[in-house]
């Protein structure tokens, strides 16, 4: 995982608070909270990640499709 690019949101505040970081490589997508990177991270499948981008993106009034749907 060290070998990982790490990218943080844009909107981040200067002082690295409240936001979260994304990597990804051939196995998935990674998500680790910024102020708590030592405490692991969530592994998601790229396909998924895709869905979840594709609904935010589109606004979906906040409800995003469940694992398995």
């Amino acid at each position: 995982m060290d070998t990982l690019k790490w990218r943080k949101a844009k909107a981040s505040a200067a002082n690295g608070g409240g936001c979260v970081e994304v990597a990804s490589d051939d196995r998935g997508v990674y998500v680790r909270d910024t102020k708590r990177r030592e405490s692991g991270h969530l592994t998601v499948p790229a396909d998924r990640w895709r869905e979840f981008i594709v609904a935010i993106k589109a606004n979906e009034s906040g409800h995003l499709p469940r694992a398995g749907q």
